[in-house]
Formats: C-alpha cells, structure tokens, sequence
C-alpha cells in the first residue's frame, strides 16, 4: 500500500537504521530528463512522518548541486547519538566522481555541505556500497571495469580490490558481502559476476550464465548465508532472477521468473532473508521469496517502469521505488486502505477543472479500497522470544537467534530450540510441605508437633501446636486441663500449705481452715473415743424448730424434716437428711438449695450436681472460657465432649473480639472438628500467602490424623471448604512441580469439578491414567474368592463379583435366543414361593423386575466388544419328560460349537450330588451380562409350568493365578510397558493409540512364555537387546534385531508377540518418544 510519494525524476537513499526520524534523501538522476527538459540538478532530504495520513513528504532542506547522479547511498560513518542528523552521503556523479555529502550540514542550511570528493573513475559511478562491519570503506565501480575502495577516514587515496577483469566492461552492480567483511562482488551488464577477497587482492571466483544472454541489472548478497547471492537479468528476453551458491556455481541453485520482462533493479530484506524485491519493465513490484520463488505480495502500482527500489533500513515494513514517470513512491508491505490516495486524486481533480456538483457527490463518496498485505508474516514481526508457564511449574522457553551460519549446512535446516525448565519460586514453601510429608509417613507426630512448638513466636501459634501435640499422647483430656492452667498436682499443694488455699478465711487463730480439717481428719479416732464416752443425750420434742425437726424424724417424715431445716436456712442439715430420705427427696433438696443461695459458684455446683453442662458453655461469660472448657474436660461424657466443644467454639467465633476469635480454634481442636477449624483459621488468618495456607494445611492435616487414631470416622470424609482449601494447596505443590505431592493431599472422596479436573491433570502430568478411566475394566475383571465359600442368597447383593454366565436349557423346548434366566442361589436356603418376573440385579444394585417374557430387545445393550469369561459352572437341567433319559449325558463338545445338551435328572432329585458341580454348559448364541438374579420357578415361553427347574447353584469364581515372571526378566515387561504409554502420551491419532492398546494386551503372550520359561535362550538374549536399544532410544537398531530373531527362530514360538513388538517398535520410531 502507498504511503506517501514525492514527484522528483530522482536517484533516493534512505538514512541509516541508527537514525531517527526517519529520512529519505533524493539526488536528481542523470541520463533523465522532465517534461520540461530542465537541466538544474538538486540534492533533497524528506522525513518520514508516518503519522500524517496525506501522502506528502515534508521537505526538510534543498542543496543545488552542479552534478547529476548515478547513485545515491547514506552510509552510518562517523554517526553520533546525540545528534539529530549524522552519517555521510555518498553520491556517485556522471563524470566519474565520488562526492561525499554532510546531510546535518544540508538540514542546516549550510552552503559548504560537501566533505570530499574525486573525480578518479572513468565515465559514471553507477555503482556504490558501504560495508556494514567497516562503515569507513565504500566501494566504489565504474566504466573499463574500474573498480576502488575508499578509505572515508583518508579519502584522497583509494585502494584496489586486484587486477581489472578483462575484457574490460562497464562494472554495474557492487555488493559487500553480508557475513564477511573482507568478501566484495561487481557485475557488469554482460551477466558475468566476480567475487573478490580483499585479503588477497584477487578475484576469487567469477560467475556467469552458460548462455550469454543474462543482462546484470541487479546484484545482492544473500543477508543470512555467506555463500548466496541473486543477480537480476534485464534482458526481456530472460526476465529471470538467478539464486547462485559459491558453493557450487556451474549453474544458479535457483531460478525466479515472476517477471515477464526485464527486470531493472532488485534489493534484499536485511531483517527478513525471506522477502526480495525486484521492480522490472512490467511495470510490477514482486516481493518473492528466493527460496521458493513465490511471490508473497504485488505493490499496486501504475504502468510506469520503476528504475531504484530500496528497503527502509529502520522500519522494515517500508519500501521505496523511483519510476520514469518522475516519482518516487513510499510503500509498505503490511497493507491497509487507499483512503489518503484516493482522497488525494479527488483534491487535484476538484483544483484542476470545475466540476458538477453531483460528480463532485461521486468522487467524495469513492468506496475505499483494503490492500491485503503479505501472504506469510515477515520475521521482524515474529517474537523473537517467548515464554509461557504450562501446568506443574514448567517454563517453556524459545529463543528465534539468529543461527551461526556453519559451511555445508543450508539456512533451512537450521534447528530452533524449545526449553522446558522447572521454575520454583515458594522455596520455604517447598521446605516445609516436605517437612509435613516426612512426619506423616513416618507417623513422628508427636515430634513434629515439638518441632513447631519450638520453632512458634506468638504465644497463640504455641498454644495451637501444644493442644494438637496433646491428642497424640496419653490422658489426652488431663493434659488439656494442664494446658489451660488447671493442674491437680498444683491444687493440691495448695490445699496443704498454709497461707496457700483458696478458702473464704486463710487464717485462723490456730492455722489454715483447712489444716484445722485436716487435724480433725487425724483425729478422728480420738473424737469417736470421746463421743461413746457419754452415756445419755436428750431428744427434745417442745414446739421450736428443733422439736418440730425431732417430731419429724421419729415418725419417719424426711420430707417435713427437710422443709423445716430449709426454713430455718440449717442447709448442711437438710442435705444430710435428703440423702437419707431417698434419690428423689434429694433431688428436690438440691433444687430448693439452688434457688435459696446464690453464690457466684453456685451455677457452677448446679451443673456439676446436675450435670447440666450445655447451660454453662452457653451461658458463662466468655472470659471465662477457659473454665468452661475446663469444666467440659473434666466432667463431659465422651458421647457429648464434641458437641459442647464446639457450641463453645461456636460462641467465641461469633463474638466481635478478634482476640476471642482465634482462642474458638483451641475449641475445635478440642473437639476434632476439622471443617469448622478451617473455617475459624480462615476468617481468623490471611490466608492469601502460600506459607499462611500451608500453616493452615499443617494443622488441619496433623488434626485430621489425630481424629482417625481416636474416634470412628472416615478418613476420606472431606467437607466442602476443606476440600476447596486441600485443592488449593494440590495447585500451589504442583505449579512448584511436586506432582506426587499434589495428587496425595488432593481430596479423594469429592466429586467437585475442579477437582476433579485437577485430579485429572495431576495423574496426566505423572503419565498416568485416572483412576475414573482405568476403573471401566473393573467390572469385567475376576475377583478372588475362597474355594467352598456359599454364594449369594438370592435377593441379597454382595460386593462385586466377576460375571457368572448361566445358561439354562430345558427339555426339547430351548428358551429363544437372547432370552435371560436368573443367575445363582444359595442351595442352603429356603427355596421361595413361584414368581411371575425376574429380579435382575446388577453390580451397582438392583434393578426392577421384568415379565418373564423378556427379549433381547428388552435388555441393555451389550458392547460390541464385550467378552464375557470362560464359565466355570454349569446348571444341571431335570425336565420332568422322557424319564429314561436320566443317566444319559452328552458328549464333549467342540471348542466353538453353537449349542451344547446338559446332563438330565428326574424332577425332585437334587441337582448338586457331589463334591463340586459340573461345569456350565452355554446355549446358543446367548450373552449375559454379569447379574446376581432372584430365584425363579418361571421357565422359557414354551417350556412346561411348575417345579420343572431345579435351582442351581453356581460355584464362585475362583482365584486365578498366574506365576511370577522371573527377576533377570522382569526388565522386559517393565521397559515394553513404559514404552508404550510413552507412545500413547504422544500419539494423537485414535487408530494409533488403538493399536498401542491392543499391543499392551497381546504382549501378554510374551509375558506368559516368560513366566512358564519356554522360550529358548536365543530369544530371550535378542529380546533384552531390543530393550537396551530401547533405553538409548535407538528403535532402528531395535527393529534391526527384531528382524533378526525373526529369521532366525521358530515361527510357531515367535508369532503370538514379536509381530506385536514390531508395531510398538515402529510407532516409538515415528512419534519419537
């Protein structure tokens, strides 16, 4: 798409990359004349303001100059960052001069904008170039094929590349190359191409076209390879641009023929080796890429032959081509809309002539047009880096460096690097997750719990590890009340010292209250010796309060004898009488003392009495809480310690004291309840931190242990807030790469779907499979049971079972093919009454009952694949006909055979009349799906009505087992197996991992030849080599000798595996695991 355009008749030169703004510098061009056949010549400088839209470029400054040019470069010599604008311009005059030109000076203004010049060549400089590792030394190149390099630190002399070429010809094109700096190339117009090494002052190698009719017009040396270079024929007769590499020049590696006529002028993206212009007399600019030669995008541009095109070498989007029409046009390669174009033609149209005003309608609403922009995108605007986390804390990593070009090794078969590194960045995290994983394998809780204690700095943090360390320890309820200061030991000692009790007087005038107690205690013998030494005592019986009491007592009335104590406030009497009256009288007492005295311990003697303690942690004041659980500890009933611990727990939560809110953990702790310590550890902590999650994680984790040592809980029980926070804790292990770690504290009981997603991952990122995908196998496989053992009783479901095949058949009326009869029963139970439907019940439960009438097309549907086990047991058949048909039995059948006759007996007989019962016989082409059936006297549609079929029991499945394959071997199942899930990691076919599945399956015939050690040493020997080829990942080497046990051994002994083995072998050497 067009840019911006400048209406000159002139050669152009862009500013070097180091500069900015960006600008566009225009000498006019010699051998061209305009329409006005002026012969004034100027030198011009333009910026590149991309950001206004119209197409004008702003000119900056105008130099007249006396000469007209040939070319025209701006070489980076002596730039310098401070200044706006810098380098040199290099003009090549018609006379033969070389001038060089100060642009800073030309902005400027400056009429001394000239730094040097000479006049050495012969005839016109049509060719200049400036090396790009030396920006001093421009070469130069002329007519009689006069080629010099300038020196622009020392300009008056100029050196030689070598000896002139002969014939001597005009030199057209000039290039230094790329990649080395002492490496030159000319060409002239009649095709011929010279390379040069300055080092040696020769020419090295010259190319040309076999049939001389290569024109040079262009000449470029490849940007990334050393050893390519393009040249550019004029000729129309062969518009063709020749790709030749130094390498082997006898012909062009490559030929482009986009253009249709001769091509004038090419030049090559330094920022993208993919992208070559080239403008011909077609009047076509192609940007092509030399190494396919397509053409990736078409300038549009109008009929006029475009003579100099140029990348810009800052923005390299950016191109500019001078035509014959006068005009030098700015494009990009990266499309866009007309608009500014268009716009810019109606402008001149309405200047120019006058216009009516529904044309001039038209030309304003002129529908824009969208340029579309290359065809591939360059690489400038690749990333040249990137990076990106994957699951389990993996970094991907990629680096697009430009490759160091070694001889003998094409640009294309460059290899690029993908990284994939571990990046931790939670080491304490880590540290202490691993620390956690350490005690709870080696059950060191107690320890653990120490450690903590030991390493904790808030008094809180210690009290919280103190109380978890306590449920793994003995009298783990006196070691609570010790933690929340309440020692026996302690209280003890205090009633014992004088001075030390918490009585209401501390002193008396002999001592302590209590030590007076005690003396009394001491004592007491010697207080009963002096009560028997007095002989009579009165019984007052007078109308006071006493002989009220005494009149009470005599006649046996507790009650009275209470009430009058009560009253007369003598507490200690009417207690002691209470207890003589009997349980309920005391009650009561107890109940009127309560609510007579009023004590500030008298709540607490009520619960204690009452064993009411659901009213004190309700209703104490929650400073006192520690009392309260003191209290609970030392009186609460093990059905009840849980639930009082947590409606305590429950009111401090709820309390606005932040303070209070931690201590309801202690509570929780208490009572093992791990749900609600989560959520008060929670609310309570910021749990946003990796190390705050796993603070929470240790305790949660160590409490969750302790519950399962002492009471009967499920250890997979997991509430829905735990599960959030152990899911949590399962993503930060894993983004730190402990992918083990992760799938063992993740939740295995819950079906929520992120979990579950991330369990999924997990067990992906370790290379295995679910546990969800791996369990549809289950119901299909053989369970062990003991020899004898009683099966089901019909009606009751046991735990799954392997599929039991019943086949029934009776008389000469076989039940219809699909036709499904009940499934085993217990011979040693009652036999039920006659049904009219089948219980059919399956592994997961039961099912209802279906009409004895029940069709194949009534059952589920059986998978195609289904293969139900070889049965074990058979139903022995007694029809009540043919009676002399009672001894005979039917013959062995052959393997296969559709239909098989069972053994007969008369009607009554028991079925089962020895040790073991036979085997099953199968009818037809019957498929039963495993079910454990209710007993029925029901027959097939036909059959004869009543007690025709005896119930049968089947005999259970019996344990399978097969032997161990031998240890020297055991390395050949294990490095298939691994290579094989390796390949099914990798594949994304679906017929592939079909394949790889059915491989692992019938490998299995490997593995019991293994087992039963009848392959011959030849082949076990080939066999272990296959596997060390497989640990080095060399499976051309593996198939190798896989090809040579197959020639050399038996084909009866190789053939149920080692074709098997050549796919797994194969599928690994194409996936390239």
């Amino acid at each position: 798409m067009k840019l911006k355009e400048v209406d000159r008749t002139a050669m152009q030169a862009w500013s070097p990359a180091e500069q900015h703004p960006i600008y566009l510098a225009t000498g006019t061009s010699a051998q061209q004349l305009d329409a006005t056949f002026s012969t004034s010549a100027s030198l011009e400088i333009f910026e590149l303001d991309l950001a206004d839209p119209s197409l004008d470029m702003k000119s900056c400054a105008t130099f007249s100059s006396s000469h007209r040019y040939h070319k025209l470069i701006w070489g980076p010599h002596s730039m310098t960052a401070g200044e706006r604008v810098s380098g040199v311009l290099i003009a090549g005059g018609e006379n033969g001069n070389v001038i060089l030109y100060d642009p800073a000076k030309i902005i400027a203004g400056d009429t001394e904008v000239i730094i040097a010049q000479k006049d050495k060549h012969t005839g016109p400089v049509r060719a200049l170039d400036v090396n790009m590792f030396q920006t001093n030394l421009v070469a130069s190149g002329a007519n009689e094929s006069e080629i010099y390099i300038w020196d622009l630190n020392n300009f008056a002399t100029p050196m030689t590349p070598g000896v002139k070429t002969q014939p001597l010809e005009d030199i057209s094109c000039i290039a230094w190359n790329r990649q080395v700096q002492h490496i030159l190339a000319s060409a002239s117009p009649s095709g011929r191409a010279t390379v040069w090494d300055l080092r040696k002052n020769e020419p090295i190698i010259k190319v040309s076209d076999h049939n001389n009719r290569m024109h040079c017009s262009g000449l470029a040396w490849h940007p990334d390879v050393a050893t390519q270079m393009v040249l550019a024929s004029e000729d129309d007769r062969l518009p063709v641009i020749q790709m030749w590499d130094l390498r082997f020049a006898s012909s062009p590696l490559r030929v482009l023929e986009s253009h249709t006529r001769g091509i004038l002028a090419i030049a090559w993206s330094m920022a993208d080796s993919e992208l070559l212009l080239s403008c011909g007399k077609d009047a076509k600019i192609l940007c092509s890429n030399p190494n396919t030669g397509e053409v990736l995008y078409e300038l549009p541009t109008n009929t006029q032959w475009c003579f100099d095109i140029q990348w810009c070498p800052r923005n390299p989007a950016v191109l500019s081509a001078a035509s014959f029409d006068g005009r030098i046009s700015v494009y990009s390669i990266m499309g866009g809309s007309t608009d500014g174009l268009r716009q810019k033609q109606v402008d001149q149209v309405l200047r120019s002539t006058q216009i009516l005003p529904p044309l001039f309608l038209f030309l304003s609403k002129l529908s824009s047009s969208v340029v579309l922009p290359l065809k591939k995108p360059p690489k400038w605007i690749r990333r040249p880096v990137g990076a990106s986390f994957s699951f389990g804390g993996k970094l991907v990593t990629f680096e697009n460096a430009k490759p160091q070009q070694q001889p003998g090794i094409d640009q294309q078969q460059q290899r690029h690097y993908v990284y994939v590194s571990q990046v931790v960045t939670e080491k304490e995290f880590l540290v202490r997750s691993n620390q956690l994983q350490e005690a709870v394998q080696s059950e060191g809780f107690i320890s653990y719990c120490q450690k903590k204690i030991d390493m904790a700095q808030a008094d809180f943090e210690k009290n919280v590890w103190a109380f978890l360390k306590v449920n793994f320890e003995e009298d783990s309820r006196a070691k609570y009340l010790e933690l929340l200061g309440y020692r026996k030991d302690d209280l003890r000692n205090k009633v014992n010292v004088p001075g030390s009790c918490a009585c209401v007087k501390c002193f008396a005038a002999d001592g302590c209250i209590c030590q007076v107690q005690l003396i009394v205690k001491d004592n007491k013998q010697e207080t009963e010796d002096l009560g028997s030494a007095k002989k009579t005592f009165n019984i007052s019986v007078s109308g006071d309060v006493d002989g009220l009491i005494t009149q009470a007592l005599l006649t046996g009335n507790f009650e009275s004898a209470v009430d009058l104590c009560l009253h007369d406030n003598r507490m200690a009497d009417a207690i002691i009488l209470a207890i003589a009256g009997g349980q309920e009288l005391l009650s009561r007492t107890q109940e009127k003392y309560f609510v007579k005295m009023q004590s500030k311990i008298t709540r607490l003697i009520t619960a204690v009495v009452t064993k009411n303690w659901k009213e004190i942690v309700q209703s104490c004041d929650l400073q006192n809480w520690r009392e309260a659980l003191a209290a609970v500890l030392t009186y609460a009933r093990p059905d009840e310690f849980a639930a009082l611990c947590d409606l305590l727990g429950n009111r401090l939560e709820s309390e606005g004291d932040s303070l209070l809110q931690t201590q309801a953990c202690l509570c929780y702790i208490c009572a093992g309840n791990v749900e609600k310590l989560v959520a008060c550890w929670t609310k309570a902590q910021d749990g946003n931190s990796p190390l705050s999650l796993q603070d929470l994680i240790e305790k949660v984790v160590i409490l969750r242990k302790a519950v399962q040592l002492t009471q009967a809980v499920d250890p997979n029980a997991v509430g829905a807030l735990l599960a959030e926070k152990m899911s949590q804790y399962a993503n930060l292990l894993a983004a730190q790469g402990s992918i083990a770690a992760a799938l063992t504290f993740l939740p295995a009981s819950t079906n929520q779907p992120n979990i579950v997603l991330l369990r999924d991952r997990l067990c992906r990122a370790q290379g295995e499979l679910p546990v969800r995908q791996e369990a549809v196998k289950a119901p299909y496989d053989r369970q062990p049971m003991p020899k004898g053992r009683a099966g089901p009783v019909a009606g009751q479901m046991q735990g799954p079972q392997a599929p039991v095949q019943q086949y029934y058949q009776q008389g000469d009326n076989p039940p219809p093919p699909g036709f499904i009869m009940p499934g085993a029963v217990n011979p040693s139970a009652p036999q039920p009454a006659a049904s009219s439907a089948y219980s059919m019940y399956s592994q997961s439960g039961a099912r209802p009952a279906y009409p004895q009438m029940l069709m194949l097309f009534l059952l589920p549907q059986v998978p195609d694949n289904f293969m139900p086990p070889v049965p074990i047991t058979s139903p022995i058949m007694t029809p009540l006909a043919d009676p002399q048909s009672q001894m005979q039995q039917a013959p062995a059948p052959p393997a296969g055979a559709p239909s098989f006759q069972a053994p007969q007996l008369p009607a009554g007989q028991p079925a089962l009349q020895g040790p073991y019962p036979p085997a099953p016989q199968p009818l037809g082409p019957c498929i039963v799906p495993p079910a454990v059936s209710k007993p029925s006297t029901e027959g097939a549609p036909g059959a004869p009505i009543g007690n025709a079929i005896q119930h049968v029991q089947a005999l259970p499945t019996e344990k399978i087992t097969k032997k161990p394959i031998p240890e020297e071997h055991l390395i050949l199942k294990t490095t298939f197996e691994a290579l094989i899930q390796r390949c099914l990691l990798s594949a994304s076919d679906p017929q592939t991992k079909r394949k790889l599945d059915d491989a692992n399956k019938r490998l299995e015939c490997l593995y019991d030849k293994l087992r039963e050690q009848t392959l011959s040493p030849t082949i076990i020997s080939g066999l272990h080599n296959i596997v060390k080829s497989i640990e080095t990942r060399n499976y051309m080497e593996g198939l190798n000798i896989h090809t040579h046990i197959v020639s050399t051994s038996n084909f009866s002994e190789t053939s149920a595996f080692m074709p098997v083995l050549k796919v797994v072998l194969t599928q690994a050497n194409k996936l390239g695991v």
